[in-house]
């Protein structure tokens, strides 16, 4: 029997504030479309990311970056909240102009709730 030496493997889909570094603590995550479809928001809240742990020996938070086997996503649009001085949830938001975005978003989605057990809601 010939054995076929070709994989298929699949890249985790990760989130990272510091490229090259995952962040362990999952998100949650809102999205608001457009009526027609064309735009969509994408919401994350982490509350007590690993990436404050680290302090700066890491590196600066650049922006959120949602890395799969397609490619990467980028959002500069990061900002931490601070409760009596301390850092304690970070919010981001990526914008999707148009349906080309919102697809390539939800199939990142798709790997990312995949890899973390995590489930969909919709609109109640």
């Amino acid at each position: 029997a010939r054995r076929d030496s070709r994989r298929v493997t699949c890249m985790a889909a990760t989130i990272e504030f510091i490229k090259g570094i995952k962040e362990p603590c999952v998100p949650d995550v809102k999205l608001t479309r457009s009526r027609d479809g064309s735009q969509g928001t994408a919401t994350f809240v982490f509350a007590q990311p690993s990436v404050f742990e680290a302090g700066n020996e890491l590196g600066e938070i650049t922006g959120l970056y949602m890395v799969d086997d397609e490619g990467t996503l980028t959002s500069t649009d990061v900002n931490a909240k601070f409760v009596n001085g301390k850092p304690s949830t970070i919010e981001c938001k990526y914008v999707m102009k148009n349906t080309y975005d919102w697809d390539r978003f939800m199939r990142f989605m798709e790997r990312y709730a995949e890899e973390n057990n995590l489930g969909f809601s919709g609109k109640n």
